[in-house]
């Protein structure tokens, strides 16, 4: 493979180009390689066989060319949160979209489109400004289209469901590098795909989504020691599952580290912590958080704020962090499943992990497929589990993967039968990401687009049984 060729023509000029390689490729023994290599979960070791960063569309496509000359597969990364569900790279094109960015909002259409390497940091605010809000998620250096393709969990979600749902267009590079735009006149099962199906089908190089009138949102978080956790949880179950569509709530059992970018009141504690949003007025949104708020928690930001400060809500690392994790959708959990999970994730657990466990509460518009959705129109399950934990030594990696499993391993009784994929950062079986039919479709379509299996993705839709 030749790492250094000559180019008959600009791959970012206006006019036709004739080049057969695009710039920036990086092999292994080349000057930064080893840095471009590196996900944004640094816990995860990628050896692909080469690297790509391209500018724009035509490059993409000129990486996808050389690609399939090459006898590689190619796999597009934004910025590799969920970079352990790829797997070994070794006969892979890791394209790198980070250059590959701009947000253009169109405040009387309520529409946005960004480059695959935006990140929701680059997309919250300037919404923000227009009175307008994305169906974000709860980290601001996550890729917009990552996320989106994989369904998208927001604090407005149980309001106005998943953010796959809200996507209105997308253009991609395809297996035979050719670029198409598609929405729902054009390309309308590849479209349908892309909305909660994965990065199976194309490298997309740009997304558009709705917007929706949000200004602001009653939002906070309610904190208390860790030995409360027991009523706490308790008492979030309880409410949970009857709370209005208007609320999007996160329970976290936390241990926070002791570093100066956590808030003084949070940092160095551990922590039983509900946070969250609800869309509605004042009076209303008090009164759906009373029942939690009878718990006398310590801390208490919950208060009328800019939506666009809800991307940092849930005080997310940011940066690349070596972060391991494991996940599972649940249902609606009996009053025995608080014991179970406090015995592997609560104060006497003895767990490592700085979240030991988070329940996100489903429902709603979550649960309600949604008119005209895509391959992932709604999330079957009462609530998401999730544990994590930063691991800065290698030696502690181990432990904390060993106790991230436990915690899943021991809500296995209260499983969902559809899991939430995004969160899932292993490998995985994809078909319980989807229901049967919903699966088939996905399979006949990535058959359709990509009979030879040039795109490798997290949770990839196979191509043989």
């Amino acid at each position: 493979m030749n790492t250094h060729p000559t180019t008959t023509g600009s791959a970012s000029s206006g006019g036709a180009t004739h080049a057969t390689y695009p710039r920036g490729l990086l092999v292994a023994g080349d000057p930064g390689f080893d840095v471009a290599r590196k996900p944004w979960n640094l816990a995860v070791e990628q050896r692909p066989a080469a690297i790509a960063h391209p500018a724009d569309a035509a490059e993409v496509a000129a990486v996808v060319r050389l690609a399939a000359a090459s006898r590689l597969r190619v796999a597009a990364q934004a910025t590799g949160h969920g970079a352990g569900a790829l797997g070994p790279l070794d006969d892979v094109v890791l394209l790198r979209t980070s250059r590959l960015t701009g947000v253009a909002l169109d405040a009387r259409a309520r529409r946005a489109r960004v480059g695959a390497g935006t990140r929701w940091l680059d997309v919250v605010p300037p919404a923000g400004g227009q009175g307008l809000a994305a169906l974000h998620g709860s980290s601001p250096d996550v890729g917009v289209v990552g996320y989106s393709l994989g369904g998208g969990l927001s604090w407005y979600g149980r309001a106005l469901g998943l953010a796959a749902n809200s996507v209105t267009a997308a253009e991609l590079v395809t297996a035979d590098g050719t670029l198409v735009r598609v929405d729902a006149d054009h390309e309308p099962d590849l479209f349908w795909a892309l909305r909660g199906g994965g990065g199976s089908f194309g490298v997309v190089t740009a997304l558009e989504f709705a917007l929706h009138p949000i200004s602001t949102a009653y939002a906070g978080l309610l904190a208390w020691d860790w030995r409360h956790s027991e009523r706490v949880l308790t008492r979030w179950l309880d409410w949970a599952g009857p709370a209005p569509d208007a609320v999007s709530t996160s329970l976290r059992l936390v241990q926070v580290p002791p570093l100066p970018e956590m808030p003084e009141p949070v940092r160095g504690r551990a922590l039983v912590m509900i946070d969250g949003a609800v869309l509605a007025d004042n009076p209303e949104a008090e009164r759906i958080l009373a029942p939690l708020r009878e718990l006398a928690p310590e801390l208490d930001t919950f208060t009328r704020l800019p939506a666009s400060t809800l991307l940092r809500l849930h005080l997310e690392p940011e940066g690349p962090t070596p972060l391991v994790s494991a996940s599972r959708t649940l249902h609606e959990l009996p009053a025995g499943a608080v014991g179970t999970l406090l015995d592997v994730a609560g104060p006497d657990s003895g767990t490592s992990l700085q979240v030991a466990a988070e329940l996100r509460q489903l429902g709603g518009a979550l649960s309600r497929p949604a008119a005209g959705g895509g391959a992932l129109a709604s999330l079957d399950g009462a609530f998401v589990l999730y544990a994590c934990g930063v691991v800065p030594t290698s030696e502690l990696l181990a432990r904390a993967r060993l106790d991230a499993r436990r915690v899943v391993d021991a809500m296995a009784p209260f499983s969902a039968r559809q899991q939430y994929l995004n969160l899932t950062a292993n490998r995985t079986d994809v078909a319980v990401g989807y229901d049967p039919l919903a699966w088939a479709r996905l399979r006949a379509i990535r058959a359709a687009v990509d009979p030879g299996g040039m795109f490798v993705a997290g949770h990839p839709v196979p191509l043989t049984a």
